[in-house]
């Protein structure tokens, strides 16, 4: 249930809130969904914490609000360049300090990056969402030992396990890197890790005692549906143009009906692209973030 929200919050006017009054002033609502509170809560304790949480389930906000409380700026590490970008437009929609909350990747130029640094140095940057390979960089480590920091927030961490899905080696230097900056807690989050990729990224990270927390999965939202596939490639192209300027991504067996099928349906007028392991990485990563910022609207992978 939403609330009226303060208008225009400024970066440190809600240190030392309690956690009720800052989910109402700054995101507007009056009841934390499922174990939020109790994330939170343990966060501020000076705890570590694992989180496991289905999408949309508010994990974001699990780090969100804690650093808007606390004095210093928290670090969340990111993978994706378009994600972070929608996380800090979404912070700073609730103020009207464009300050509040910065990214640093090599998306910036050398300026932006000097002005994003400068904020976090005077205090007015609440949150900094980093690429873990901006982090991996000297200079970034060394200005953020010169800093105050609150906490590190590991979004997206089945990307540190080699069991995971979607792992990347950059991921293993967190803790090292962390570890050179000071000591910090730490809330490592994920919206898929079994049990082998959750005690992988809990050893790596160094958090064997971190507090745990696992929401259910059920989502009764989704549905499975079944159809007799009979003219499969027409099938597909007509349900997209039903739903067109839906997002929704398509699996096939092969890279080559990957192609076959994003080919047809830009053909047909929607907004496609294909994703398989024969596409280099930077291409790879240009589509996900395109996906994300809703450039494209249809994936098609294996």
């Amino acid at each position: 249930m939403e609330t009226p929200v303060d208008s225009f919050l400024h970066a440190d006017s809600l240190v030392g809130s309690s956690l009720k009054e800052g989910l109402a002033r700054f995101f507007g609502f009056n009841q934390f969904k499922g174990e939020q509170e109790e994330i939170m809560t343990s966060l501020m304790e000076g705890r570590n914490a694992f989180v496991i949480m289905p999408t949309g389930g508010g994990k974001s906000l699990c780090y969100q609000l804690p650093a808007l409380l606390q004095e210093g700026t928290a670090i969340v590490v990111s993978p994706l360049i378009a994600l972070m970008k929608n996380q800090v437009d979404a912070i700073r929609s609730h103020s009207d300090d464009p300050d509040i909350a910065h990214f640093l990747n090599s998306s910036l130029s050398k300026n932006e990056m000097v002005r994003v640094k400068d904020a976090v140095a005077t205090g007015k940057t609440k949150l900094l969402y980093v690429a873990p390979e901006s982090l991996n960089k000297k200079e970034n480590a060394d200005f953020l030992r010169s800093v105050r920091l609150s906490f590190f927030a590991i979004d997206e961490a089945h990307c540190i396990s080699e069991w995971g899905h979607d792992f990347r080696p950059e991921y293993r230097r967190l803790r090292d890197i962390i570890d050179g900056i000071g000591q910090f807690p730490i809330i490592a989050l994920t919206a898929t890790a079994t049990p082998k990729v959750q005690n992988d990224i809990q050893k790596n990270l160094g958090i064997l005692e971190a507090d745990i927390f696992k929401a259910s999965f059920n989502r009764p939202n989704l549905f499975y549906e079944v159809r007799p596939k009979e003219n499969a490639i027409r099938q597909v192209v007509q349900y997209t143009q039903e739903h067109k300027g839906r997002s929704g991504i398509i699996y096939c067996l092969s890279r080559k009906k990957v192609e076959e099928i994003a080919e047809t349906l830009k053909v047909n007028g929607i907004k496609a692209s294909p994703y398989h392991a024969g596409m280099d990485a930077g291409h790879r990563s240009r589509m996900q973030d395109a996906f994300l910022m809703q450039d494209v609207d249809v994936i098609v992978a294996t």
